[in-house]
């Protein structure tokens, strides 16, 4: 049966979404400091606001998946949106850091809808075989979004105060969600899949053996990969004694090359396929650790940390097209599954990273990092082969 026409317009937007979710999610990493002084409370209290946003945008992607196959994916990431706006606005006005919490844990709970279920319509919107360069330009404005949402955060503290940052965040949120809204009404997309407990639908994806494939290699891909990358600025400000601006602006880099990966991904699948994709990521994310780990100057790593980002995303958007075909009569369950296994990952490998840096120093376990993540792009690689779908093969 022929997908219904998707308007470019939708496509659009839900890019839009998926840059205001993503900044939503980093806006608030500068303003900790002034939080804290705000709130007379110590730097590492205030960071309650980064937890309980990031806590709640996994957790609750147990729920975003039914309820959008249930209701209409496009229909629940508006309404989504305008829940954002709501809590996002109201952390404008929050009398302490107990209240500011609590807005941004609602926050998370709601904008955590956005992408997995803007993926799963897009999923059911577009063919297989074309589907990876949809995606490829949609997380675009995610990357985006996440890339410039401490500068967003941060410019507006600056200018008008920590207040106006988290308005404009409410304002965003209601702006693209009403548009979004009406854009759900034209398009008709209401849902209408029966609704199964998110831990049947679950029981069922963990009984297919391509479902589990590509759950265990996300959440094992998030293990390795955040929980190296996420400690890559204090490995940069502690070896070459950098500027807190300086290293966020490097890491910045990341998001630079996830986007050129984006407007380059229709050639690169046409040219490669998914099996080349993978391929190429796992030896571009190897030598990119290991520079990263081995240069002796901090601007002879930023081209290896722009391409982590370009690495990152020829093995993680593979995985997210993969995804969307885990359940396809119900891929908001399937993406959103496969969110909540790509967040336990790095959960625990944020953790795990940490003790092992502090044992071992940053150079070996970057390294180590590569290799392992290389060694998985090559088992997913084989997986590929074994299990194709469409014609997607090379």
């Amino acid at each position: 049966m022929k997908p219904p026409e998707t308007r470019r317009s939708t496509l659009i937007l839900l890019a839009a979404a998926g840059f205001v979710s993503g900044a939503s999610m980093r806006a608030s990493d500068p303003l900790l400091p002034t939080l804290a002084a705000e709130f007379g409370v110590r730097v590492r209290d205030a960071a309650s606001v980064l937890t309980a946003f990031v806590f709640a945008y996994g957790m609750f992607q147990i729920i975003h998946g039914a309820i959008g196959d249930r209701f209409g994916k496009l229909r629940v990431v508006s309404i989504a949106m305008l829940f954002a706006a709501v809590a996002a606005g109201a952390c404008a006005f929050a009398d302490g850091l107990s209240d500011l919490s609590i807005y941004r844990f609602l926050t998370g709970m709601t904008a955590g809808a956005v992408i997995p279920l803007s993926l799963a319509f897009i999923g059911d919107r577009f063919a297989y075989e074309g589907r990876q360069a949809k995606l490829g330009r949609f997380i675009a404005g995610t990357l985006l979004g996440q890339s410039m949402g401490p500068l967003i955060g941060g410019t507006l503290s600056d200018l008008f105060g920590w207040r106006t940052a988290f308005g404009a965040l409410g304002a965003a949120f209601l702006v693209v969600g009403v548009l979004l809204g009406r854009e759900a009404a034209r398009d008709g997309d209401h849902g209408g899949a029966r609704f199964t407990p998110p831990w049947q639908r679950y029981g069922e994806m963990l009984r297919s053996a391509r479902a589990r494939a590509v759950l265990a290699t996300v959440g094992i891909e998030g293990m390795l990969f955040f929980g190296a990358f996420g400690f890559a600025g204090a490995y940069l400000k502690q070896r070459f004694g950098l500027s807190d601006s300086l290293t966020g602006l490097i890491i910045a880099g990341f998001g630079i090359g996830g986007v050129a990966y984006s407007v380059l991904v229709p050639r690169l699948v046409k040219r490669l396929g998914e099996t080349g994709l993978v391929g190429g990521g796992g030896i571009v994310l190897v030598a990119c650790f290991a520079g990263l780990a081995t240069m002796p100057t901090w601007i002879a790593t930023v081209p290896f940390v722009v391409l982590l980002g370009f690495g990152f995303y020829m093995l993680h958007n593979t995985l997210q097209v993969r995804a969307t075909e885990m359940s396809p009569n119900a891929r908001g369950a399937g993406v959103s599954f496969f969110a909540l296994s790509l967040f336990l990952g790095q959960a625990v490998g944020v953790t795990a990273f940490g003790a092992i840096m502090d044992r071992f120093g940053y150079p070996g376990p970057f390294v180590a990092t590569g290799v392992l993540l290389a060694m998985l792009a090559w088992l997913f690689r084989r997986f590929l082969k074994t299990h194709p779908i469409g014609k997607s093969q090379a």
